[in-house]
Parts: C-alpha cells; sequence; structure tokens
C-alpha cells in the first residue's frame, strides 16, 4: 500500500533538481523545477482532488507527516531560501492543461540586497501556487470524521518551514534594510508595513497561527536594530581607521576645529536651567572680572602634525555624537557608549597593532604622541559640547569623557619617552667608543673621539629633522635639549675622570669641545623656516642643563691657575655655579703639575 501511494505522490509532486547537491550559485538553483498535478491521469479514476485521497492515505497509514517533512526540506533548500539569498532570481509559473510548473528565470538584480517588499512577494507567490493546487485540504488524522483530529496541511507545512524561512529572512534580507542614519528611519515604516501584509496573507493561506512572529517583532524593533547596526559600523569604521597608516600626516594649528554641524537646541527645561546657570555665571563674572586677559590661544592645541586617520576617527566621534542628539533615548544611550567605546578601542588597539613601527622609527612615535594629545585635548570638552543635547539620562554628568583624558596623555607620553631612552642609548653606545677621552696626543685616539663626537651630532641633526615640524615647538625643543644634554654630561662624565691630561691632550679635547659648542645648537630646527630657528639656537642653554657646565669646563681646560681661581671667585663665581670644589680640584691635579702654585690654588677651592 505504502509503495502504490508513494508512487502515485511522486507522480502529482514531481521534482528536478540540480544534480550537485550543494548550492553554491543562482546559475545551480536555476535547474530547479516543482511539477504539480492538477487532473487524475486516468479517466476511470473518482472524481475529486486525487492528491486529497493520497494525502488522506497517508494520514490513515501515519505516514503523512514524513512525507511533509520531505517535501518541507526540498522546498526550502531548492526555492525558498534561494529565492531570499539570491536577489537575480525570479519565480515562474507555467500553466499546462494537466500540470502546473514551478522554475526560475534570472534578471539582472537592482541592489546588491534585495528590498524585503520585493522578497516577500516571491515568497507569497510561491506559497499561493502550493496552496492552490496541493496543501488546501483538510484531513483526518486518525481516518475518524471528527472535528478535534482534522488538521489543515498549510498549516502543517508552516509550523515545519516557518522558522527556519523567517530566521532566513531575518538574516539575509530585513538586516539589510535597516537604514545606516537616524534620518532613514521613518522611510522604514513601509517595510513594517509591508512585513505585516504578509504575514496576513500567510495566515490567510493557514500556513501561519497566532499573532506576530520573530519576522515582525523583528521589524518593528526598528529602533534597537538601527543603534546596534550603527554602533557596529561606527566600531568597525574605527578600527578601519586605527589600523591605517601612522604616517599620513595633517597640519594641525591651534586655529583648528573639527567641522560638526550645528546641534538642535537643548530641550526647554534644559534652556532654563542653562539661562540660570549663565545669569549666576555673570554675576561671577562681574565680581572676578581682572584687568588681565588670558590669551585666546591659552587652551588651544600647539601647531604640531597629526595622523589623517586620527582627525576622521575624531569626526566619526562627533558625527555620531550629533546623530545620538536626534535619535531615541536608548539608541542615544547606545550611541553615546559606542563612541567611548572607539577611545577604549583606540587605546588598546594601535600601541599593540603599530608596536614594531613606533619602536623603530622616532617620527612615529612622535606622531602618535601628537595623536594621543590631540584626542585628549578634544575628550576635555567634548562631553560638554553635546551635554544639553543628549537624553536626560546621560544630562547629571555620565555624558563626559574627561575621565578617558589621563590615559591618553600616559599612552602618548609613554611612547615618547620609550623613543627617547632608544636615542639615548644610542648615544651612549656611540660616545662609548671614544675610548674615554683619555690620551689625545695619540692620534688613533683623537681620531676615534673625533668620530663619536661627529657621530653623534649627525644623530642629532637627523632626528631634528625628523621631528621638524611634527612635533610642537616647546617639546621638540625640550626633547633635543634633553638628547644634547645627554651627549654633553656623558662627554663632561669623561673628561672629570681622567687623572692626568697633558698640554697637547687639553688643546686636543677642547677642540673636540668646540665642535659640541658650535655644532650644537644647530640640531635645533623645529620649524621648516630656516631664519626663524635661530631664535630657538640662541635659547639653547634654556633647554640643555649642563650647557653652561660644559662652557666652564672648556674654559678651564685652556685656562692658567689664576683664571681658575678668578672663575671660582671664593665659591661665588660662574665656575663655582657648576663644578663643585672636588670636581674643580680633579681637574685641575689632572692638568697641572705638582708645584706651590698649584697647592695653593687647590687651597682658595672650597
Amino acid at each position: 500500500m505504502l509503495y502504490h501511494l508513494g508512487e502515485e505522490w511522486r507522480q502529482m509532486v514531481l521534482w528536478k533538481l540540480p544534480p550537485s547537491k550543494e548550492i553554491s550559485s543562482a546559475e545551480t538553483v536555476m535547474q530547479t523545477e516543482l511539477h504539480l498535478r492538477t487532473m487524475p491521469l486516468k479517466e476511470d479514476q473518482i472524481a475529486g482532488s486525487p492528491v486529497a485521497s493520497v494525502l488522506q492515505a497517508f494520514a490513515v497509514l501515519g505516514e503523512l507527516h514524513t512525507r511533509l517533512k520531505l517535501f518541507g526540506q526540498l522546498l526550502l533548500k531548492y526555492i525558498l531560501k534561494p529565492l531570499i539569498s539570491y536577489p537575480s532570481l525570479r519565480p515562474l509559473l507555467e500553466e499546462q492543461p494537466d500540470t502546473v510548473v514551478l522554475h526560475f528565470e534570472s534578471a539582472e538584480p537592482n541592489l546588491e540586497h534585495p528590498s524585503p517588499m520585493e522578497v516577500f512577494g516571491k515568497i507569497t507567490l510561491v506559497l499561493e501556487v502550493l496552496h492552490k493546487h496541493l496543501l488546501n485540504v483538510s484531513l483526518d488524522e486518525c481516518g475518524e470524521n471528527d472535528k478535534d483530529s482534522r488538521v489543515v496541511l498549510a498549516e502543517m507545512l508552516g509550523d515545519m518551514v516557518w522558522e527556519e524561512v523567517s530566521g532566513c529572512l531575518i538574516q539575509e534580507c530585513l538586516v539589510y534594510s535597516i537604514p545606516a542614519n537616524s534620518s532613514k528611519l521613518e522611510q522604514y515604516v513601509e517595510v513594517i508595513k509591508s512585513t505585516e501584509e504578509f504575514e496576513k496573507s500567510l495566515k490567510n493561506m493557514g500556513f501561519l497561527k497566532g499573532d506576530a512572529t520573530d519576522l515582525l517583532k523583528y521589524a518593528r524593533n526598528v529602533n534597537s536594530h538601527f543603534a546596534n547596526k550603527k554602533c557596529q559600523d561606527v566600531i568597525v569604521a574605527a578600527r578601519k581607521l586605527m589600523t591605517s597608516e601612522i604616517h599620513n600626516t595633517v597640519k594641525i594649528t591651534p586655529d583648528s576645529s573639527v567641522a560638526i554641524p550645528k546641534l538642535p537646541d537643548p530641550g526647554a527645561g534644559d534652556n532654563l536651567k542653562m539661562q540660570k546657570a549663565s545669569k549666576m555665571l555673570h554675576n561671577e563674572l562681574i565680581n572676578l572680572e581682572n584687568e588681565t586677559k588670558l590669551s585666546q590661544q591659552t587652551f588651544s592645541l600647539p601647531t604640531c602634525h597629526i595622523s589623517v586617520s586620527v582627525e576622521k576617527l575624531m569626526e566619526l566621534a562627533y558625527q555620531t555624537l550629533v546623530e545620538a542628539t536626534t535619535s531615541t533615548d536608548q539608541c542615544c544611550i547606545q550611541l553615546f557608549y559606542s563612541v567611548r567605546n572607539i577611545f577604549h578601542l583606540f587605546y588598546d588597539v594601535v600601541p599593540i597593532y603599530h608596536k614594531e613601527n613606533l619602536q623603530k622609527l622616532p617620527q612615529l612615535a612622535a606622531i602618535h604622541h601628537n595623536n594621543c594629545m590631540y584626542i585628549a585635548h578634544h575628550l576635555l570638552t567634548l562631553g560638554h559640547q553635546f551635554r544639553y543635547c543628549l537624553t536626560n539620562i546621560l544630562y547629571d554628568g555620565a555624558a563626559t569623557f574627561v575621565d578617558l583624558v589621563p590615559g591618553f596623555r600616559r599612552l602618548g607620553l609613554e611612547c615618547f619617552l620609550a623613543q627617547m631612552r632608544v636615542q639615548k642609548g644610542e648615544l651612549l653606545e656611540r660616545l662609548s667608543s671614544a675610548r674615554n677621552f683619555s690620551n689625545m696626543d695619540n692620534e688613533e685616539n683623537y681620531s676615534a673621539a673625533n668620530k663619536a663626537a661627529r657621530q653623534v651630532l649627525h644623530q642629532l641633526k637627523r632626528l631634528g629633522k625628523v621631528w621638524q615640524d611634527v612635533l610642537p615647538v616647546n617639546i621638540y625643543c625640550k626633547a633635543m635639549g634633553t638628547l644634547l644634554n645627554t651627549a654633553l654630561s656623558e662627554i663632561i662624565n669623561r673628561i672629570t675622570a681622567l687623572e692626568d691630561i697633558s698640554a697637547e691632550d687639553a688643546d686636543r679635547l677642547h677642540s673636540l669641545c668646540r665642535i659640541m659648542l658650535e655644532e650644537g645648537p644647530l640640531v635645533f630646527t623645529p620649524l621648516l623656516e630656516e631664519n626663524k630657528n635661530k631664535k630657538y639656537q640662541e635659547e639653547v642653554p634654556v633647554y640643555v642643563q649642563k650647557w653652561m657646565m660644559f662652557k666652564e669646563l672648556m674654559i678651564i681646560l685652556q685656562a692658567n691657575l689664576q683664571e681658575i681661581v678668578d672663575r671660582w671667585a671664593d665659591g661665588k663665581g660662574p665656575l663655582a655655579a657648576e663644578f663643585s670644589p672636588t670636581e674643580v680640584k680633579s681637574l685641575i691635579r689632572a692638568l697641572f703639575q705638582n708645584t706651590e702654585r698649584r697647592a695653593a690654588t687647590l687651597a682658595k677651592i672650597k
């Protein structure tokens, strides 16, 4: 019996499937056909629907659920899911005298992802055909004409396939229809309406029972999905910017500002609060006003270069907060915390992703330092700028970014200081080849010391060019001053440690020191315009702590005992300001032979 019924069923519902079991493209699906027989094969068969008779027999034998489940699986795999996933597919209905054939045609899609309305139309067409020619049958599962035991075939199939169909519609269709910005949210009403109509038509055909399903709930919950999608897009865009090249830079001046659209006016209540606050502030200003005025650029960021990607990152943060001001409360909160997440992500991603380059390349370390200071500078006021425009939930102090500022300053500073330590290490390594500046009368020793001094100056000049116009002038001068100070301090320590310095040694040491004294200031080139750099080269003693000490050492190397006593001036002269009595005595002993005059001089140094 089951065999004969199976044969009959195969003739009534005939599948022509692609040879490949895996559906990899729309072309594969195009080979699918579903033939539904609408008339009896033999004239002597009883009147009425042959399909109903076969299905009723299956029901009596307990085989109906198995047959329908298999049919549902084929329907899902070869018709419903491909129609949702491939925008180019269109269902075609071909009516023959005793058969209806359902197959596909291919059309060039207008969009990468089809509109929900278009997909709903395709699915509805297929289900209408199935309902009309196959599933519009009410069966008695027990074989008895009991109303309670009767089942609607469309409803049975709907129970089997709807969960997967709705899931596929959400993932492959509705997800992509969520608007990218809040201005298009109003247009989404059409999608919600078409989803309601789609479900209504399925209920009328008996495929669905009950109220709103997951599909409609998803469409109606558009605000939440919009917020989730927007937050995800923001984080993805931010991470892409963070992993882009640091060395593409843009110049920032005190007049620079992030371009943001005009913010909406605060609510009436907030406006009242602001008016009261401004009145109180005005009264206080009248009492506290001072004749001395601050410069307009007091709190401005100094001129420097930052990465283009960081400027874009800041613009993204501002634009997202502007979007938050026009969104629902829930969406506003999500977007606000997404912006905070951008900065948390920067803190975690950039130092790790660019770690090798930040360690190796001094220019990138300087740019990263500027990037962090630029972000910290904006974070100081970012919350205040949007405070009165965001939802009331964030109004009372929650809308702030100030807590992130110390972390960003520390991040930039640590990276730059690490690079400074690397440069200091290289300077000291070059000076270590100077053979302690001893026995300068030996040509090899003098040549080694001269070479070391030249290498130090070359390294500093190269650094000066690399950081030129990148670092803010004050940071540049401090950094170059610190490095030059390291070199001079090492030279001073080596020379003062010598126990014996001949006259020729002293002359040669003096000439080496003169090279450092004359060429050292030339490494200070913070600006591109050469004539503007002279000012900073003249201010070298301000930035190089040991500069005057170095000059005094040079004088000692060429001075006689009386000149040394004069410069000491009973502990009040310029020499006493730089050297301790012990250091001066040590130098006198190294430079001069043991005579009564030397002993007398040593007695005066105290």
